[in-house]
């Protein structure tokens, strides 16, 4: 009796003991598994960062006599051109032509052709600045932006030695096109013209 209650006894404890090692066991696993779970993903539901409003870019282009200075050879679509001309006595222009996408002639070539034939890029301007000697330009045509992509002409049609209150009087009083005033041949003539490539 007693042995057979000694070796029920010991398989009682053996029983537990496995019983606990396999528990143990069990609660290693589990844990191992745990911390080699990968984090959990963070809710798909997120706040939106408040939008910010970027400035559009400005060019500063300085008109001299005849060219312009600052002027880069490549500018994105939105970029808007401010101009001051240190001229002490000329009055200049940026006149932005968007070229036709067929035509595959330079700029320099463009200005070699007969007025009437340079004449018919004319309906094609964006937008002219005009500044008085020593002064900060303002658009009269367009606002001073250009804003679609594509080759441009840049020139300067002014006539050379034209007064520059008598122009801008009778710019005022035009009802398109350049106003007729006394002068030499245009800027363009003495080589203020420049090409610019708009992307975006």
């Amino acid at each position: 009796m007693r042995r057979r209650h000694t070796t029920k006894h010991m398989r009682t404890i053996l029983g537990v003991a496995l019983t606990l090692s396999l528990l143990a066991a069990a609660c290693s696993t589990s844990n191992d598994d745990a911390s080699e779970q990968p984090e959990p993903e963070p809710s798909t539901t997120t706040t939106q960062a408040p939008t910010t409003t970027v400035a559009p870019a400005v060019v500063d282009v300085v008109a001299a006599d005849y060219t312009y200075k600052g002027l880069p050879t490549e500018i994105e679509a939105g970029t808007t051109i401010r101009l001051v001309n240190e001229s002490e006595a000329e009055l200049h222009e940026f006149v932005a032509i968007r070229l036709p996408d067929d035509e595959t002639r330079s700029v320099a070539e463009l200005m070699q052709l007969p007025p009437e034939e340079l004449a018919a890029f004319f309906p094609l301007v964006e937008t002219v600045i005009l500044a008085p000697p020593g002064a900060e330009g303002f658009a009269v045509e367009g606002t001073g932006t250009l804003t679609e992509p594509g080759r441009y002409a840049i020139i300067c049609a002014i006539p050379t030695g034209a007064d520059p209150d008598e122009y801008m009087a009778a710019a005022a009083e035009s009802e398109g096109g350049p106003p007729e005033v006394e002068g030499g041949p245009p800027h363009i003539a003495n080589g203020m013209f420049a090409e610019v490539v708009v992307t975006g």
